[in-house]
């Protein structure tokens, strides 16, 4: 169980990776010790996953970002192991409708795409068709969760608790 230490461990880490084990303690109040053992546990349960450097892929000439509908003669069977396995696909979504995946893409341009989709998505077995959507813009992108907003009672009276020292 997650408590609200936990929780607030979790949002700090989330908004800065490289964070000290002692400027998490001052934050919140714990020795470095405890919140060392906190975060330990945590990646234990894989609650913490992994650590990662967020990159801007216009810098790195990965500017198109799109998302492709991708239907299958029937869901499973491998499919989704072989989009997994395309460097240039972020995401990949089982998803409930007429489609059975939803992924997410990044490419150079539109020709890079256009390659991917023929080269790449269009000979695994199994797919019927794709259907893109361009992202023109993005105003919002994070992997950041909205952990205050799930807390239980229990932890919200903890949280006032920790929060008023």
């Amino acid at each position: 169980m997650i408590d609200a230490i936990d929780r607030q461990i979790l949002r700090i880490v989330q908004q800065d990776a490289r964070i000290s084990n002692a400027e998490i303690a001052r934050q919140i109040g714990l020795a470095p010790s405890a919140v060392l053992e906190r975060l330990r546990k945590l990646e234990e349960r894989e609650v913490i996953q992994g650590y990662s450097t967020r990159i801007d892929p216009r810098q790195v000439g990965l500017g198109l970002t799109v998302f492709v509908s991708v239907r299958t003669s029937e869901c499973g069977g491998g499919v989704e192991e072989a989009l997994s396995a395309i460097p240039e696909v972020l995401e990949v979504h089982d998803v409930a409708g007429e489609d059975c995946y939803l992924i997410k893409v990044r490419t150079k341009d539109t020709e890079a795409l256009g390659q991917l989709l023929r080269e790449q998505i269009k000979l695994i077995p199994k797919v019927l068709g794709t259907r893109t959507t361009v992202v023109l813009q993005t105003f919002k992108e994070t992997n950041a969760l909205p952990l205050d907003r799930f807390a239980d009672k229990s932890e919200a009276g903890q949280k006032r608790k920790v929060t008023a020292k």
